[in-house]
């Protein structure tokens, strides 16, 4: 089984609200499939972690920084990607502060444009109590990590 390394965004605003995209699958092996997930991607080759984590940032929100510093956490598990194919899933989740909740999405690809239907900043309680699927489960324990 192939290993897929990818870079998650664990996005603050000054509101302590952290930032999730709603994926919502049609035509692809996950069909019928919606959840929450925080943003991110997979590590490219050449890349490390933190490289990946500054692109996807940049990519899939707009946002610029320099420096992610060391991942809060890490997680690895077996996932099925759209493509069908099963991967053994490392994850490193990255804490990112922001002043404000404006992000932008145009650097979204053509997939996430088609999966990536909608984004919320949710509030840590209102993730505790919602009953939608959100990946990973533990956000708000994760963001407590973070000192």
């Amino acid at each position: 089984m192939r290993t897929r390394d990818s870079a998650r965004l664990l996005i603050i605003n000054s509101l302590n609200q952290v930032l999730l995209f709603r994926f919502r699958h049609e035509n692809d092996a996950l069909a019928g499939k919606a959840y929450w997930a925080t943003p991110g991607g997979g590590v490219k080759s050449g890349e490390t972690f933190e490289q990946a984590a500054i692109r996807e940032l940049r990519e899939e929100t707009g946002i610029y920084v320099d420096d992610v510093g060391q991942p809060l956490t890490e997680r690895t598990f077996e996932m099925t990607l759209p493509s069908g194919e099963v991967v053994l899933a490392n994850e490193r989740f990255y804490l990112i502060k922001v002043a404000d909740e404006e992000i932008s999405t145009s650097g979204w690809t053509e997939n996430e444009k088609t999966v990536i239907d909608d984004y919320h900043w949710w509030d840590l309680n209102e993730l505790r109590n919602n009953d939608d699927v959100v990946y990973p489960s533990n956000i708000p324990d994760i963001c407590l990590m973070r000192g």
